[in-house]
């Protein structure tokens, strides 16, 4: 359990990443508390946002607006792609972001790398609505280190999708630059990656980090955002490499089938988050 984050019912998430900050979230019950091989994980009850997991003090997703994160990081690539077969996903341990990619009918096979096992089995355990993603077929588990499994794979997947925690603990290595080397290689051609590229506001140096990383390997990359209210700042960052197409257009339509089973992404929401405030694009510039 996470004492030090509770007081009167009411959990504060406070971090050294944004001090002087706290996002605080009223809670019924506390459902599960454990500390993992890597880090510690706590689900809650919450009295208006449903469910809510936090890792190592952190919030990582609420029942009310998770669909903002999972539906932004896995459309974005998926749709700039114009084929997408073989996808990848590392972290994403509660099963949202496999749900996402599980809607595209083309996706014939869907690996993920999650580290931490234990993430995944209390998600099944109390995220039905997320972790419903594992019950596709195409879906096959790998428990590991995301950087070590990419650099055992070459010229293998057309998107690899990065759902990770932020660059302290187990998922700092995600944000090293060798990380992205083994991932680039890992794409067959005209592949693209996709990862949780911080918050501009709060992190603009760690955003610049991520931004250099895509510029260095990728002819082309993009840097997009998602509002998501009950995460610190608002909003999150999602950068974007590709191999070919430009990642802030859709490559192809949405079908209906998937669009009508969506809350936050389509085709115009695609291009309009690539579009960013004057003090972000000089970020991105002087990356």
């Amino acid at each position: 359990m996470t004492p030090d984050k509770l007081m009167n019912g009411w959990f504060s998430e406070t971090s050294e990443m944004w001090p002087g900050i706290a996002v605080s979230i009223e809670i019924e019950t506390l459902l599960y508390s454990k500390k993992s091989r890597f880090q510690q994980i706590d689900l809650y009850e919450t009295r208006h946002h449903g469910r809510m997991l936090v890792l190592d003090g952190i919030i990582q997703l609420t029942d009310f607006d998770e669909f903002a994160y999972q539906e932004m990081l896995a459309h974005i690539p998926l749709f700039a792609h114009p084929c997408p077969e073989k996808v990848l996903v590392i972290g994403g341990g509660d099963g949202g972001i496999l749900r996402e990619v599980a809607k595209h009918d083309m996706v014939s096979s869907i690996d993920i790398c999650e580290i931490d096992e234990k993430v995944i089995q209390v998600s099944k355990d109390f995220l039905p609505a997320m972790s419903m993603g594992f019950d596709d077929p195409r879906v096959r588990i790998h428990i590991g280190d995301g950087s070590e499994f990419v650099r055992h794979h070459s010229l293998e997947y057309d998107v690899i999708i990065v759902d990770s925690s932020d660059p302290v603990g187990p998922g700092e290595i995600l944000f090293e630059k060798k990380f992205y080397e083994y991932s680039k290689r890992a794409l067959r051609k005209n592949g693209l990656m996709a990862v949780q590229g911080e918050s501009f506001f709060l992190h603009p140096d760690k955003v610049q980090k991520i931004v250099r990383h895509m510029k260095d390997l990728f002819p082309r990359y993009g840097y997009a955002y998602s509002l998501i209210p009950t995460f610190t700042g608002g909003h999150v960052g999602i950068c974007v490499g590709s191999g070919g197409a430009d990642p802030s257009t859709p490559a192809r339509a949405i079908p209906k089938q998937i669009q009508t089973g969506l809350k936050y992404y389509d085709s115009k929401i695609h291009q309009a988050s690539f579009v960013l405030p004057g003090f972000a694009e000089k970020l991105l510039q002087d990356a």
